[in-house]
């Protein structure tokens, strides 16, 4: 309840934003200018092929190509990669005419 009006003390007051539900301190995403993603790449023919992903789906790298070291694209394919809403297509109401077609009501044909 609220201290308003049937509270008769000392009122305690409301916390700052920066304490609570308000993000002040949140990081950059990653892939934009401000924070780049660092991948790591054997060849120049595979660094064009991974420049066309990231062309593709606006997103910001540091490439570097190194023949010794082992290619690490780990983040971009995460951030490529990400899970999409899966959205069923809606069953008819009980009184919405049929969808086979026959004219009558989806309780009387295909739903029963």
């Amino acid at each position: 309840m609220s201290d308003k009006f049937f509270f008769k003390g000392r009122q305690t007051p409301k916390p700052k934003h920066s304490s609570y539900g308000f993000n002040t301190k949140r990081a950059a995403r990653p892939g934009t200018d401000e924070a780049p993603l660092l991948l790591s790449v054997q060849s120049e023919a595979r660094k064009t092929e991974v420049e066309a992903l990231l062309l593709e789906h606006q997103l910001v790298a540091t490439i570097t190509v190194d023949a010794q070291a082992d290619e690490n694209i780990t983040d971009m394919l995460s951030m490529i990669n990400t899970p999409k809403t899966v959205s069923l297509e809606a069953r008819p109401n009980r009184n919405d005419p049929c969808s086979c077609g026959s004219g009558i009501k989806y309780k009387k044909c295909c739903g029963a």
